[in-house]
């Protein structure tokens, strides 16, 4: 099976253009963000609560413990969330009307929480849509861990961020570009 496509920032640029045309553009422009920004996985993305992302004063919390049924593995583990992506959330935030603990952060059209194969599906067509080919639910962490790499971050730090047991799957992910390699040849 192929790996998924790495964005440019440009592709990005172009799935958030055509998802804001969209019924729900502040709901699906988060989701893409959370994937990007955060590497969440598509179904730690579906399995979140409201009193995941929340504090009890409405704010967005700085991290995101996942208990071990959200995610892969049966593990949990912390998701650290970047201000810009607190902000995306935030936003969204304010497009919900209930705010309990236990109902699902993102929601469907029938307000019920996104099952991690149909939110799968969600991406894959959503990305198709908008033109982009290739592109998967996984693009989103894969993108991230390579933007990462790319910036000097060291695996084993792009592994414990990912949730990754091992850093061998976390060299998987990085893809190794021509700025990659135009950056490394200058270090001489």
């Amino acid at each position: 099976m192929a790996q998924a496509k790495t964005f440019t920032q440009a592709e990005l640029d172009q799935v958030l253009r055509f998802v804001s045309t969209k019924k729900y553009a502040t709901r699906d422009r988060v989701m893409i963000l959370t994937s990007f920004w955060s590497g969440m996985r598509v179904k730690e993305i579906s399995q979140l609560k409201m009193g995941d992302v929340i504090n009890e004063d409405d704010t967005i919390k700085s991290e995101i413990r996942l208990s071990a049924a959200q995610t892969k593995g049966e593990q949990g583990r912390i998701v650290f969330i970047p201000n810009k992506l607190r902000d995306e959330l935030a936003a969204y935030l304010k497009t919900r009307k209930i705010k309990n603990a236990d109902i699902p952060f993102f929601h469907t059209d029938r307000r019920l929480g996104f099952s991690a194969s149909g939110l799968c599906q969600w991406f894959f067509w959503t990305y198709r849509r908008a033109g982009i080919n290739g592109a998967s639910s996984h693009s989103g962490r894969r993108t991230m861990i390579t933007q990462l790499a790319n910036k000097g971050i060291g695996v084993r730090v792009l592994a414990s961020l990912a949730g990754h047991k091992s850093i061998m799957v976390t060299q998987r992910y990085i893809d190794v570009n021509d700025d990659m390699k135009r950056q490394a040849i200058e270090l001489l």
